[in-house]
């Protein structure tokens, strides 16, 4: 399955740029093995006196974006589950910064946000691999809006994309 077979009525229009960052050659999985590694080799280049940097007031840092990534990873692969288990619970919305400030990513070592990201991410690519197609093709609703549970994984992987680009152009310049 690649993101070419996602049509956009599988989510909401708010996910169009990180969809539109996916490469449109890869499969879903391939994207989540490659997708890992290029996190991971991205995050350990940032040099360490940027780690705890911010572009501006009020905006998160390196880590704080890292950690981020893996939350919404963490939501979006429960995402994923509950439809794929064609559980039609109203699934609650995501306030990412109601999770920053408790997660205290600065406190935290790059190598334990690696870690974490890579349990996160393998956990991830287990799930997947025990999924149909048929399963990845159910709809659910999250944060009222209707949602397959393959648009819920293809999102994360356009999420951490965009992020990736946003530290490059507002955070290592």
């Amino acid at each position: 399955m690649k993101i070419t077979d996602l049509h956009d009525t599988e989510y909401n229009p708010f996910y169009a740029t990180y969809i539109g960052m996916i490469p449109k050659d890869r499969t879903l999985l391939e994207g989540f093995e490659k997708g890992a590694e290029e996190v991971v080799t991205f995050f350990k280049a940032i040099p360490e006196d940027k780690l705890n940097y911010a572009y501006a007031e009020d905006k998160w840092s390196v880590k704080d974006v890292f950690q981020h990534i893996i939350d919404t990873e963490r939501v979006f692969q429960y995402r994923c589950f509950c439809i794929a288990r064609h559980d039609k619970t109203l699934l609650p919305s995501y306030d990412e910064n109601a999770y920053a400030l408790p997660a205290q990513a600065s406190a935290k070592s790059i190598d334990a946000l690696l870690e974490e990201f890579s349990a996160v991410r393998q956990s991830f690519i287990v799930l997947l691999k025990s999924l149909s197609a048929a399963d990845l093709q159910q709809e659910g609703n999250a944060n009222n809006s209707p949602i397959t549970a393959r648009a819920t994984a293809f999102i994360v992987l356009g999420h951490a994309l965009w992020h990736m680009d946003v530290i490059k152009n507002r955070y290592l310049q």
